[in-house]
């Protein structure tokens, strides 16, 4: 996936409000950039970072820019638009990247389904031997120590639900997978963060048990594209849970 705008770059001065960032161009310039991620940001919203941002130039936007990519501890990018993570996955699905969800004839995002008003991210279908597949994506980009990603960055009501969901696919006999879009370059492995949120985890590992599948693919990430290129390993804490996924 290519940018279409170019990226501009300036200096991080706040996120505040979730939805808007203050920023420093390198001509002292001060601009308040539409921040679109409704997660904390933990870890990727230092004042004073590089960040990189494009213009819309659409006047009837009250923020014309858009944030786009952060640098993490000066040298790793992370991607903190989450409206990317759908087109990733679909991108790299179609491209024969997401080896596991092969051979389906058909391929559709954001359909109606289950038991809690949801819409599924992707719908997979009309396999030759594999049941319909649904596919909730999930962004990812706190980094911990070592590589570790977590997931999610604040208590997340929708996350636990979405899990609810999977599991009753699986119940109907259809395929249902959690896959978590790694948008940072230094995270080399994934797990729920139990400390944000234990009942999300808690709820994932349950999911996995009842037959939920579970995987994560990292990607490349620079000033002109973002593409989902590798498996990402995830471990979940426990070990029943972790040899299913």
């Amino acid at each position: 996936m290519h940018f279409l705008l170019p990226l501009q770059e300036a200096t991080l001065q706040r996120r505040y409000k979730r939805f808007l960032a203050d920023v420093e161009s390198h001509d002292d310039t001060s601009l308040t950039l539409h921040c679109p991620n409704t997660g904390s940001m933990k870890n990727c919203a230092e004042p004073n970072s590089r960040v990189w941002f494009w213009d819309s130039t659409n006047e009837k936007r009250k923020y014309p820019c858009t944030w786009e990519l952060v640098e993490v501890e000066q040298r790793f990018l992370a991607c903190i638009n989450t409206q990317r993570a759908n087109g990733l996955v679909v991108e790299a699905i179609n491209n024969g990247i997401v080896s596991q969800l092969q051979g389906y004839g058909e391929l559709k995002t954001e359909v109606r389904y289950g038991l809690e008003n949801s819409r599924i991210d992707i719908f997979l279908s009309q396999h030759e031997s594999l049941p319909d597949c649904y596919v909730e994506v999930k962004n990812v980009t706190l980094m911990a120590s070592n590589g570790q990603g977590l997931f999610p960055d604040a208590v997340t009501l929708r996350g636990s639900k979405h899990l609810r969901e999977l599991v009753h696919m699986v119940s109907e006999g259809r395929r249902a997978v959690l896959l978590y879009c790694v948008a940072h370059t230094g995270i080399t492995k994934v797990s729920p963060a139990w400390d944000v949120d234990p009942v999300y985890a808690q709820t994932l590992v349950w999911a996995i048990e009842q037959g939920v599948e579970v995987m994560a693919y990292g990607a490349s990430i620079s000033l002109t594209h973002i593409t989902l290129e590798r498996v990402v390993p995830v471990t979940i804490g426990s070990s029943v849970a972790q040899n299913k996924a």
